[in-house]
């Protein structure tokens, strides 16, 4: 084998930068995936113990049952859920436009993107876990935001080498 077929550092320096917009790729397409969900299937998106996310969010928050309240105040019961359906488009668009900014800009190297990327992901995923612990619906699939704001920030800090050397 000569030197150019020898694996060695160009090639790490190449696959930490497609390892890193691919991991940020997959978060937030979840997060697109999920907000799709929460926009056209409120229904049916479960939460902890299977629940239906949106019932348990507020039956854990108020101590109240979301049926009760479809009975007595059903345009109250309404407004929440169309609600919650924005809050699922804007999930959706925020990691469509994410999911562009990783596959364009960020892949390419750009700067801006780095940090673009870090702070709209700090925040989109910080105020849905918050969301989550404030109304006490942490289940399974809610873990999947820690799992993907680390993902996040595993990459970001595996380029951030690379971002100090680029003007």
């Amino acid at each position: 084998m000569n030197e150019i077929q020898k694996p060695g550092i160009s090639n790490r320096i190449k696959t930490v930068p497609r390892l890193a917009w691919i991991l940020i790729l997959i978060s937030d397409a979840g997060m697109a995936v999920w907000g799709g969900a929460a926009a056209l299937a409120t229904k049916h998106l479960t939460g902890p113990d299977a629940t239906p996310i949106l019932e348990a969010e507020y039956q854990n928050f108020t101590g109240l049952s979301w049926s009760q309240l479809s009975v007595t105040s059903p345009k109250v019961a309404d407004f929440i859920t169309i609600l919650f359906r924005m809050y699922g488009t804007y999930c959706m668009l925020f990691g469509m436009l994410t999911v562009a900014i990783t596959i364009t800009a960020f892949r390419k190297g750009e700067r801006w993107a780095w940090w673009a990327l870090l702070i709209g992901n700090t925040i989109a995923y910080g105020s849905a876990i918050t969301f989550d612990l404030v109304v006490k619906a942490v289940g399974i699939f809610e873990m999947t935001e820690y799992l993907g704001i680390a993902m996040v920030y595993v990459a970001l800090a595996l380029t951030a080498p690379l971002l100090a050397t680029r003007r």
